[in-house]
């Protein structure tokens, strides 16, 4: 049975592997269609090639066009990256859009932690997230969100919770409360799953791996040899203040991670509160998920390659 699928955001990191994971790893009838925005050739550049691929342009101000773009997709995945006038403002006009045209089934734009325990006022972004969710549930048609915790390559990039010049892993709170990581990859196979899955439930959770910093620290030290040990860099009610100050000088209150966004997210969860609960890394069938470890393995050959 053919299956048409459509994928806002698709020219990003992660829209652009869903895209992939739909065209290599699901049944040759699933057609893909990338929603672009009109005089976008990017999206034309990366997918000309492909011939399960239909890009359509449409811009998320334009109603009709997107209805148009919907007509006979069974499944939407947004994969749109932002804060609130994308997480909100575009992805509302999208699902109204797919409403209109009779699509089945909305994958919004969440592969996060899970939002829904965190403190309001807490996490700008988990805030945006949890208000989609109250329009999406309202809607006459199925959602399904995945939640995935962290993405992996934060802890090798724009996190600074890996200080590996001076070999210290940094913990707020506790060096032993349970964090989610998931790789992008891994987390943009699940989300071609469930788009073709009619059966998927409101919420998916999947963890590549689930870790501690004081696990970081230990696998640091079994990879290089050199100890790595945990620094206590304060509780998660002092980074939340901290994240507090540097939102209200930040200049910039609109970028959709800026430092300040970071310390919230830490906050949410070395704090616990948006630790995963309902992991179902076998709900479709065995796979060896990256992990914490192979992802740090892999950073530390690129860096002494390069030192060279």
């Amino acid at each position: 049975m053919t299956s048409t699928v459509l994928v806002a955001g698709a020219t990003g990191d992660l829209g652009s592997r869903i895209v992939r994971e739909l065209l290599g790893n699901s049944d040759p009838d699933t057609l893909v269609r990338v929603l672009t925005r009109p005089g976008s050739g990017t999206a034309q550049g990366m997918y000309a090639r492909e011939d399960r691929v239909e890009v359509h342009e449409a811009a998320y101000t334009d109603g009709p066009a997107l209805v148009t773009a919907l007509s006979g997709v069974d499944a939407v995945i947004s994969a749109v990256s932002g804060a609130d006038t994308v997480i909100l403002d575009a992805q509302r006009v999208l699902l109204a859009a797919a409403v209109e045209a009779g699509v089945k089934r909305f994958i919004p734009s969440d592969y996060s932690a899970d939002y829904r325990r965190v403190t309001p006022g807490s996490n700008r972004n988990f805030e945006l997230r949890r208000e989609f969710a109250a329009s999406l549930d309202a809607a006459p048609l199925r959602g399904t969100s995945i939640l995935n915790g962290a993405f992996t390559d934060m802890l090798t990039g724009q996190a600074p919770m890996i200080l590996f010049a001076r070999r210290r892993v940094l913990f707020w709170s506790s060096p032993d409360q349970v964090l989610d990581f998931t790789t992008k990859d891994d987390v943009a196979r699940v989300v071609a799953l469930v788009a073709l899955d009619a059966d998927a439930p409101r919420v998916v959770e999947v963890a590549g791996d689930r870790v501690t910093a004081r696990g970081i620290a230990q696998t640091l030290s079994d990879l290089t040899g050199t100890p790595f040990t945990t620094q206590w860099a304060g509780t998660t009610r002092t980074l939340s203040v901290m994240s507090k100050i540097g939102r209200t000088l930040s200049k910039d209150k609109n970028a959709a991670f800026p430092a300040w966004q970071g310390m919230q997210y830490f906050v949410s969860m070395f704090s616990g509160e948006a630790e995963l609960h309902h992991v179902d890394n076998e709900r479709y069938g065995p796979h060896n998920s990256t992990s914490v470890r192979d992802v740090l393995q892999a950073h530390l050959q690129r860096t002494t390659v390069d030192s060279k």
